[in-house]
């Protein structure tokens, strides 16, 4: 599902988005991804946006462009794993700075964290 804040330009909550469905694995390493309309479509913003996000992640080294069909993932999945380490250390710091400027203990952070897995593993099992 595809919703848009407004603190930052629609096309680079796009590149976000897709960063996340790659290193989730929602689209594989070597994977075909949808086509510019189809994204656009589905996210609901014009293909120009889509296609502006496309192709920041194409110049990033994300997405690799075929001739005659799309673009699929990087094969290269030291990329993806460069990515998916990257993007949980800034989770990690940002969760962590947050906890800081609210007076929350390392300790006291780290139980909330393992409630909140505890919590959500339940969620998805039942």
């Amino acid at each position: 599902m595809w919703e848009f804040s407004y603190d930052k330009p629609v096309y680079i909550q796009i590149i976000d988005e897709l960063k996340i469905r790659m290193i989730s694995g929602v689209y594989k390493p070597g994977e075909r991804i949808p086509s510019v309309r189809e994204l656009a479509e589905e996210a609901r913003v014009n293909p120009n946006t889509m296609q502006k996000a496309l192709s920041e992640l194409e110049r990033e080294g994300f997405l690799v462009s075929l001739r005659t069909s799309g673009r699929i993932v990087t094969a290269d999945e030291s990329i993806i794993r460069t990515l998916k380490d990257n993007s949980a250390e800034n989770a990690v710091r940002e969760f962590g700075e947050t906890m800081g400027r609210i007076g929350v203990s390392p300790e006291d952070a780290i139980e909330l964290l393992r409630k909140y897995y505890c919590e959500k593993n339940k969620t998805n099992e039942g």
